[in-house]
Order: structure tokens, then C-alpha cells, then sequence
């Protein structure tokens, strides 16, 4: 390493986030560019550790530490070399992914992590202003064709490696803008949409035919995908919301986040939301149930739209605030986390069950009705007597987290098999039941992060590429 000690001389330095009163106030990115030298001592906390566990905890085992030494040394261009070898993406992962490899950072056992987050952003970022990101067309063509349904970063990764290996790819999205989730779906406050529309035209422009506002399934058969490509990649996510069947959940005002956040997506980009089905937090009180990722976007929306208040609740315990003997280095710890949306206001609860929803007498949802809740040793939920209580309720966003891919359309036209999980079901060379149909991301996993959905769609492009040509 550069700087063998530097992890005993700097500290770890996070990116600064713009105040709680500016940020509420737009829809920009929440976190602040950091000054190069400062990022630079940042790198060099980067250990000489011997075996680099981030590499493993990164499910794209990403060549963590020699980026980090190319970035102390100021070899910028090199340092994007290496992380463009294992990553299609890292402007994405550098903001939206909770870093899976700083959790496993050597320095973390006795230490705060190396902000591996920040440096892979900001060398992206660096990449993109000095024009040394650009398009990448294949040198020679295969003959090949292949169709990707999905445009979300799984999508996105499979069709840019098979495209670079020569295959002609054709990427099919349901929804009117490319991108997935990543812009329908992530607040544009933590991931603005030019950033991944500069990914788009990056790939346009290496080949890469996209068309949107195409059902596949629906407006283009299943047949006719088939025999119009040697292969199929279904990359189309984990979108099934998981519903909260209680008393009085058919109330007006009581909704799943993923018809809450989109609506939002599309207001920033200056396009219409029907006012029949618009949802809206302005002036009201507004619950969460769901402690996770999207519940925390939607409390960060919520705010920038005016609410009332806002309270959170999640039925699992407040998780520890640092690892416990159950949760060793260098796995995954499930510690407690704080989104910027919880710097900006709201309650936070755990431990609470719904027990059901009452109305105004007109249709709409009014109160929320619940109580606590402990688990035993067997795991199991036990409602705690004499705890019950009730909230203003007048806009319930459910955000309790998905059940797998949609399985009418493209998946029963089709014919796939799922697995135990509801998921499609794939062999270890991500092939479906059906021969020439692959799968990968979330609708092969199931719900998951944006880092795992890149690594899969990778994956899935080179058993397609095998699949297709005698060597890869």
C-alpha cells in the first residue's frame, strides 16, 4: 500500500451531507463532493491487511484495495480502470448500494471502515469529467441476437457485457423511461435520473437497441421473443409488493410505497401524474409501516412534500447499535441504520403490529390501530397485553418489502418454473426450465441490492455468451 500507515494516522471522514433545512426544500442529492486530498487520505486507511475481506463482501468482488492505493497515489484513470473491470456501474453503487464491503473492511474489526463507498463514487465521477468514460463497441459482431426484458441494473449490466462481447442486444422495458427502478423507484434524492440516463446513452451509443414502453408478455408475446432471438434474458426485478391483509385495509389513503414513490420520480422529471390516482403527502399525517430501505425513502419523500408528521414503525426489535457475538466479522451485521430521511424528522418505532385501520365514516383512512410486540426464543411474534394505541392516520404507505417477480405475462406465457420462493427458478448457469431463457437479478434471487442485481446480470451475460458461442 502507499501508505502502510496510513489507517493509524487519518480517520475516517465521511462525505458531508447539504443541512436538513436546504435539502427538504428540492429534490437534489442529499451528499456534497469531497475535497480531493481529503479523499486521498481517506484511501490511504486502506490496510495492508493480507487478505482483503472486502473482496468478499462485495458480491462483485471488487478490487477494493488496489483502487484505494491507485487513488492515494492520484492515478485516477487507473484506479477507474480496475473498478470498470469488475463493476459496469460504480455511480450507481457508489450512492444507492449500503456497502457490504466496508462491513467487511479488516479495519473495521477493532475500527471505523475504510470509505470504500465514497472513493468508488468519486472516482466514477472523476471518470465521467475528464472524458474517460466513453462508448465501448464491440470490435467485431457475432451474428447473435439477444433480448433483455428489464432495464433496472440487472437488466442494464447483462445487455452491456453481451453487447461488448459482439451479440446484437435489444433491452425491452414496460415503463416509459429506461432504468428500472433506479428511476422509477429510488428518490431522485439519492439518485438523481441524469445519472443514469448518462449510462443509457453510453450504451445507445455502443449498440445497444432499447424500447421502452414495451410490455414483454403483454404487447410482444412470449412467442415471438423466441423467434426473433437465440436467447432471453429476464431481468424484469422483484415487484410484487407484500400487502398487510387487516381490518380496514380497503380504505382510501392506505397504499404500497411503489404507487407512492414513482408518482414522485415523475413529478421531478416534469411529467404528468393522473390526478385521479395521484397520492400525495402535503398536509397530512402520514404512517410507514416497514423499517427498511423503502421505508426510509418514503419518509424522506413525505418530508419534501410537506407532511404533517410522519411516523415509521417496523414490527421487528430495534436491532443493536453495534455487532454482537451472533453477528462475527465480517458478516453482514444487522446493526441499527439511519438513512438521511431520519435526520430530517419523524417518529421511529420498532417493534409494533398493525392491528387494523378505521375510517371517517366516508371511505377514507383516519387512525391506525396497533400494539407492541416481543419475539421469544422461538422467533415468534407475541402481542404484549395492555399495550395498544392508536395514530392519526391519513395516508398509510405500505413498505414491508416484496414477493418476487409478477408472475402473469411474460413469466406464465413463458412457461417458467419457480422456485420455493416464488422465484424464478434457474440452474447454476442461470438458465430457466426453458432452454435459451435465462435469468438473473431480483427475479431470480428475489429482493436484494443493487450491487447483487449488477454482480447477476454480469453473470447471467457470460452463461449467455457461453451458451451462444463455442468459447467466451
Amino acid at each position: 500500500m502507499g501508505k502502510v500507515t496510513g489507517f493509524l494516522e487519518y480517520s475516517r471522514v465521511a462525505p458531508p451531507r447539504r443541512s436538513v433545512e436546504e435539502r427538504v426544500q428540492d429534490w437534489r442529492e442529499v451528499y456534497q463532493p469531497f475535497p480531493e486530498p481529503i479523499l486521498r487520505e481517506q484511501a490511504a486507511r486502506c490496510m495492508d491487511c493480507g487478505i482483503p475481506f472486502c473482496h468478499t463482501g462485495c458480491p462483485l468482488t471488487n478490487i477494493i484495495p488496489d483502487w484505494n492505493d491507485l487513488v492515494y497515489r492520484g492515478r485516477w484513470k487507473q484506479a477507474l480502470q480496475v473498478l470498470h473491470s469488475t463493476n459496469n456501474f460504480p455511480e450507481f453503487t457508489g450512492r444507492i448500494c449500503p456497502a457490504p464491503c466496508e462491513a467487511a473492511c479488516v479495519l473495521s474489526i477493532n475500527n471505523d471502515s475504510v470509505t470504500i463507498k465514497n472513493i468508488e463514487k468519486t472516482i466514477a465521477e472523476r471518470g465521467w469529467e475528464e472524458d474517460w468514460i466513453g462508448p465501448q463497441p464491440p470490435p467485431a459482431r457475432t451474428g447473435k441476437r439477444v433480448a433483455v426484458i428489464g432495464s433496472g441494473p440487472a437488466g442494464m449490466a447483462c445487455a452491456q457485457q453481451l453487447n461488448r462481447s459482439g451479440h446484437a442486444v435489444t433491452v425491452f422495458e414496460k415503463d416509459d423511461r429506461l432504468g428500472g427502478l433506479l428511476t422509477y423507484g429510488i428518490p431522485d434524492f439519492k439518485l438523481e435520473k441524469w445519472v443514469v440516463q448518462r449510462r443509457i446513452h453510453q450504451m445507445e451509443a455502443e449498440g445497444i437497441a432499447f424500447r421502452g414502453g414495451v410490455h414483454a408478455g403483454v404487447d410482444i408475446p412470449a412467442g415471438q421473443l423466441r423467434a426473433e432471438f437465440d436467447a432471453l434474458a429476464i431481468c424484469i426485478g422483484s415487484t410484487r409488493p407484500r400487502d398487510l391483509p387487516v381490518p380496514g385495509r380497503e380504505l382510501a389513503g392506505i397504499h404500497f410505497a411503489m404507487d407512492f414513490l414513482p408518482q414522485q420520480n415523475r413529478r421531478v422529471a416534469g411529467l404528468a401524474v393522473d390526478p385521479a390516482a395521484s397520492i400525495s403527502a402535503k398536509g397530512k399525517s402520514v404512517v410507514i409501516i416497514g423499517g427498511g430501505d423503502t421505508g426510509a425513502d418514503c419518509l424522506g419523500t413525505s418530508h419534501r412534500q410537506g407532511a404533517r408528521c410522519v411516523s415509521q414503525f417496523e414490527i421487528l426489535p430495534e436491532p443493536p447499535a453495534a455487532r454482537t457475538a451472533e453477528m462475527p466479522w465480517p458478516n453482514w451485521p444487522m446493526i441499527l441504520r439511519s438513512e438521511s430521511s431520519h435526520e430530517e424528522g419523524g417518529a421511529r418505532e420498532w417493534s409494533v403490529a398493525t392491528q387494523r385501520f378505521s375510517g371517517d365514516g366516508r371511505g377514507n383512512v383516519a387512525r391506525l390501530h396497533a400494539m407492541r410486540v416481543d419475539f421469544g426464543p422461538d422467533r415468534r411474534v407475541r402481542e404484549v397485553p395492555g399495550t395498544e394505541f392508536e395514530l392519526e392516520a391519513d395516508l398509510v404507505l405500505l413498505a414491508m418489502g416484496f414477493l418476487g417477480p409478477a408472475q402473469g405475462g411474460l413469466v406464465a406465457d413463458l412457461g417458467l418454473a419457480l422456485d420455493a420462493r416464488q422465484n424464478v427458478a434457474t440452474n447454476s448457469q442461470y438458465m430457466t426450465s426453458v432452454p435459451g431463457v435465462f435469468a438473473a437479478g431480483d427475479a431470480r434471487r428475489g429482493q436484494s441490492l443493487v450491487v447483487w442485481a449488477i454482480a447477476e446480470g454480469r453473470q447471467a451475460a457470460r452463461a449467455i455468451d457461453q451458451y451462444l458461442t463455442p468459447q467466451s
